[in-house]
């Protein structure tokens, strides 16, 4: 076999792989950053290469309308698009309203504080990364938290994670500290949310593998944002190695991986996840192993199975009276 024939059979087995995979953490437009790309162009992308589903995440609004737009007017797209809401400043940061009505217009995903998180503040002033549209097109960000100054879990985070648990939205950890994370997460598992996803331990949030191993002993998953591991993109902070030390860490049946791509200057969300099913090969992951973190577990945790194929609609979400 050439060279070129093991690269033909290396390629065509990613292709295989990214059908029915589904990116539950993607940054498509229209948003006050930069993006590379909008959200129908997002899903009209991952469409030719066999896509199940993609979540789309903006820090900044819930994109549940629009995904509720292209899905109802674009019904030829194989594709499905699906939104949340991270509790930052502009949604009102820990606004039982507006996780209520995520949940009721079929969203998938509540991120607690993420570029408004008191954690990410402090962390990005030592930085190289820089959010500039958060602070040159409207007002720099304020702390939204989420724990009182003794690290127990406040009774307005409280309300969110019960709204979280009656209506089924996963519980993201956004871009707290690891030790929030511990703490709403410890007291979300109490008030019944089922569901729990550890966002990027790689970076921002200063988990070790032992939070990683825990937290999933706690119930949650772990998701990785691939951008963060891939050779050529400018999020890059962490080797291959690294990311198979978190895979072994959490194991293959608990592990997610997302692209947390859209940006400008930076791979397309398809080609992220290309290069990191590639990454995934060469650390010497089976295809079974990887299609469960690029496609089967995600779909799991997101609800999407049994949904395969048909429409979203909103669901009705019981107010307590």
């Amino acid at each position: 076999m050439t060279a070129t024939d093991t690269t033909a059979s290396i390629e065509a087995r990613i292709d295989s792989l990214l059908v029915g995979a589904v990116d539950p953490h993607v940054h498509s437009g229209p948003s006050i950053a930069p993006r590379g790309l909008d959200h129908l162009a997002l899903v009209r992308q991952m469409s030719e290469a066999g896509f199940a589903a993609v979540i789309t995440k903006d820090h900044d609004y819930a994109g549940v309308a629009t995904a509720a737009l292209i899905t109802a007017n674009f019904p030829e797209l194989r594709t499905r698009i699906f939104s949340g809401i991270a509790l930052n400043n502009a949604v009102g940061g820990l606004n039982p309203w507006a996780v209520e009505h995520t949940a009721a217009m079929g969203g998938k995903i509540v991120f607690m504080p993420t570029l408004a998180a008191e954690h990410h503040l402090r962390w990005e002033k030592t930085s190289a990364w820089s959010h500039p549209a958060s602070t040159s097109k409207m007002r720099p960000a304020v702390g939204v938290p989420v724990v009182d100054p003794n690290g127990k879990v406040r009774d307005d985070t409280k309300v969110i994670l019960d709204i979280v648990a009656r209506t089924g939205l996963v519980l993201a950890s956004g871009h707290l500290h690891i030790s929030e994370t511990w703490a709403v997460f410890e007291e979300a598992k109490r008030r019944g949310v089922e569901t729990m996803v550890l966002t990027h331990p790689e970076d921002i949030v200063e988990a070790t593998l032992d939070d990683v191993r825990g937290l999933v002993s706690l119930g949650a998953h772990v998701e990785h944002s691939l951008c963060m591991f891939i050779e050529g993109s400018k999020f890059k902070t962490r080797t291959g190695e690294d990311l198979k030390a978190q895979i072994d860490a959490a194991g293959v049946d608990r592990t997610i991986m997302c692209s947390d791509l859209g940006q400008t200057g930076v791979y397309s969300p398809l080609e992220g996840f290309r290069r990191g099913i590639r990454l995934c090969m060469d650390l010497g992951y089976t295809d079974a192993d990887i299609r469960k973190m690029v496609a089967t577990n995600a779909a799991r945790v997101f609800r999407l199975e049994p949904e395969q194929g048909a429409v979203a609609t909103p669901r009705k979400v019981p107010v307590p009276g």
